[in-house]
């Protein structure tokens, strides 16, 4: 079966099924809503524009320069009970495109789970990844593009999920997983993770995440097990909100000048709204990056024919315009700066370690 032809075969699934539980309400406990959409279009200008229908570097949102483009269309079905639940989820855009699995494109999530006891569930499928204070969609965002550092992160994997409210305000998630952004696996090693937040209250909550687990190819010799760490928080209040986030991480045999060592990275985030008008807010996002050794950015060859990983800082600002709840219309610049001597930006014919952008959304989700 075609990829086309597997992909309208799940459309119609997903619809049926959308349309049997809709009808079904008197038997059956569903959540609400257990259908919804949700879409983004886009026009974007990089300075280091690399042609027409090729993707910018770090490409995730928005990622074609001097076009105008469809970030996502996407679709979402879900289905409760009080035992048993369910979601799916359909997408298809630049974002699937340039950052998601080749071999299920078309698939964001798709997942099932029962109740073990109350409060106690244990789901199974392909999931969105749990690290991390952004998500790789824009409404889910103060900004519509995403931060280097949730670039580097896992945006997808496939596995169990062991989750655990005890009470309100505390939800903890136990993982095991395929590995470390994959839905298929590239070796017989399991990895594990771990989710915490607690929400203090109506304003303000705190996550911790983890990720644990060698993806060394089957057949590697060498041990490459990683240790990832990411603490964010969550602040909301009045006509203000903002999130923080820092990221530390640990690789075993990976350190360039000593491949017997363990090589190391870290990175953070800050992002900032204000709600400057009924319908109008502004925001920014200031980001860093310091991988030296290239243990989840690679390797850029620098002067004198010496290679380091990625060590990048940027700013972001943007205007919103909400015409509804459920819509917004964005405007938004960014400045992307490497160290001096990594030059991976090429402009006016020279390369550079500077990057302008200059990007344009519009979205609506539904219901």
């Amino acid at each position: 079966m075609s990829k086309k032809s597997y992909t309208i075969s799940l459309v119609i699934f997903l619809l049926a099924f959308y349309t049997k539980v809709l009808f079904s309400q008197d038997t059956v406990e569903t959540t609400n809503p257990i259908f919804s959409g949700y879409i983004d279009a886009y026009g974007a200008y990089y300075t280091d524009s690399v042609g027409v229908s090729n993707f910018q570097k770090f490409p995730t949102v928005s990622p074609r320069s001097e076009e105008i483009g469809l970030n996502i269309a996407m679709i979402t079905g879900k289905y409760s009970t009080d035992r048993i639940r369910g979601v799916l989820t359909l997408q298809y855009g630049d974002i699937p495109k340039s950052s998601w699995s080749e071999t299920y494109n078309f698939i964001q999530e798709a997942n099932a789970g029962f109740r073990i006891s109350r409060g106690l569930w244990l789901d199974g499928g392909f999931f969105r990844s749990y690290i991390g204070c952004e998500g790789l969609l824009p409404k889910e965002n103060i900004t519509s593009s995403i931060a280097i550092p949730t670039f580097y992160e896992p945006y997808y994997e496939a596995g169990f999920r062991l989750s655990f409210t005890p009470e309100e305000r505390l939800a903890l998630n136990l993982f095991l997983l395929n590995g470390y952004n994959l839905y298929e696996d590239n070796n017989f090693k399991k990895s594990g993770g771990f989710l915490g937040t607690y929400t203090f209250n109506d304003n303000v909550s705190l996550s911790y995440a983890n990720y644990f687990g060698d993806d060394s190819p089957e057949g590697d010799s060498v041990s490459h097990f990683r240790f990832f760490n990411n603490l964010y928080t969550n602040f909301q209040k009045g006509k203000t909100k903002f999130v923080a986030e820092f990221d530390f991480a640990f690789q075993e045999n990976s350190k360039l000048s000593n491949l017997s060592e363990a090589a190391w990275m870290e990175s953070g985030l800050f992002a900032l709204s204000y709600q400057a008008g009924k319908q109008i807010n502004v925001y920014g996002r200031a980001e860093v990056y310091n991988d030296p050794d290239g243990i989840l950015s690679g390797v850029f060859e620098v002067q004198n024919n010496d290679t380091t990983g990625l060590k990048l800082w940027g700013i972001t600002l943007g205007v919103q315009y909400n015409p509804t709840e459920n819509s917004y219309i964005r405007l938004e610049g960014r400045s992307l700066t490497t160290a001096s001597d990594q030059k991976i930006f090429r402009w006016n014919d020279e390369n550079k370690n500077n990057r302008l952008e200059c990007m344009i959304n519009m979205g609506v989700s539904f219901p």
